[in-house]
């Protein structure tokens, strides 16, 4: 009975020692001022080789689009919707659909009209990565972004 706990034992810190979280997708965020009352704010996904991220205009019954929800505040409002660049379209089996998606790297732009001089930006992105072989679940990131 002791040999089957000391095996289970190793096997579990083994696997725990050698187990990797994929995090494929990096984010950065950055601010833009336009001019006093306007800003661009930056979103930028850095992606790893092999991976990619869907773009915000996969179509439903597809893979789960990124989405960018920005907080509601009194100290800024969106002007227009938060625009990306052009995207890879791809047929994908696996959804019977064409998809847009990313690689390597991609900014996301959303214009913001401000209250005053300095602003915090806060929202959320919802994304999912994938690779040739497989999905990970999506990942919800939390941002805040200073407006100065």
């Amino acid at each position: 009975m002791k040999k089957i706990i000391i095996a289970a034992l190793t096997f579990i810190i083994y696997a725990n020692a050698y187990s990797q979280v994929l995090a494929p997708v990096k984010w950065s965020y950055g601010a833009k001022k336009v001019d006093n009352s306007t800003a661009i704010i930056f979103i930028k996904a850095t992606i790893d080789n092999g991976w990619h991220i869907y773009s915000q205009t996969v179509k439903d019954g597809g893979p789960v689009k990124t989405t960018l929800t920005f907080t509601p505040a009194d100290g800024y409002s969106l002007l227009g919707i938060t625009a990306e660049p052009k995207p890879i379209t791809h047929y994908e089996k696996a959804f019977d659909m064409d998809v847009q998606y990313f690689e390597k790297s991609v900014v996301f732009q959303q214009k913001v009209k401000l209250a005053s001089n300095q602003q915090l930006v806060k929202g959320s992105i919802q994304f999912m990565a994938c690779d040739s072989k497989q999905c990970l679940p999506p990942d919800d990131v939390d941002f805040t972004i200073l407006v100065k």
